[in-house]
């Protein structure tokens, strides 16, 4: 019998979520942050998907030392392109501009070339620096959050994007909720009240 993969495993709660859902994590606490993370990608890999972590906090020493106490080996999942490691800055900063299309290029790209692989299923964990709100393209990120939810419905990633409270204001906090139809409280995946579906946001910016 074939294994269901239309319902993933985030790893961090008991609850599972349909697969290209795109949810959000506002974290307070830098160990929140790396514990959802690094569950999520353990969680992916070892259902066989194929899982992606764009982090400027988290190296892979410490990542590899967590997947590699779990029976795992890091070097192969490495190896079999099952695990992608990339730093925020260079995946979404590249050449010192945030362009919204070319992030959504690399994440069709990164799920048709998942598909083509033979991974049943692929996700992506993004951790997000304030440093975007400085930068040329910047003020794009929300309609680039938006759009992502587009790309999700035809290359369904599984998808969390994580945002510190400590340094993004509540302005932008609560325009990053509008974009997300679902968010992480305290550790269990809910729909997302203030949501707005892309169609409706991008016809107001």
């Amino acid at each position: 019998m074939c294994e269901d993969h239309s319902m993933a495993s985030l790893g961090f709660t008991d609850e599972k979520v349909p697969v290209g859902s795109h949810i959000c994590q506002i974290f307070s606490s830098d160990s929140e942050r790396l514990d959802s993370l690094l569950k999520f990608l353990l969680s992916g890999l070892e259902t066989k998907e194929r899982a992606a972590c764009f982090s400027e906090k988290s190296d892979e020493d410490e990542i590899g030392t967590f997947i590699s106490s779990h029976n795992l080996s890091y070097e192969e999942c490495k190896k079999n392109n099952a695990l992608v490691k990339e730093g925020t800055t260079e995946v979404y900063f590249k050449g010192g501009v945030f362009d919204p299309d070319r992030m959504l290029d690399t994440l069709r790209n990164y799920y048709e070339e998942s598909m083509e692989m033979g991974f049943p299923a692929a996700r992506v964990i993004g951790e997000m620096m304030p440093e975007v709100m400085d930068i040329p393209g910047g003020d794009r990120l929300i309609e680039y959050e938006s759009k992502v939810n587009l790309l999700l419905r035809d290359s369904p990633l599984t998808t969390v994007c994580q945002y510190d409270a400590e340094v993004f204001d509540g302005a932008t906090i609560m325009d990053i909720l509008k974009v997300h139809p679902q968010m992480i409280v305290r550790g269990s995946v809910v729909h997302n009240p203030f949501y707005m579906q892309p169609e409706e946001f991008l016809k107001e910016t």
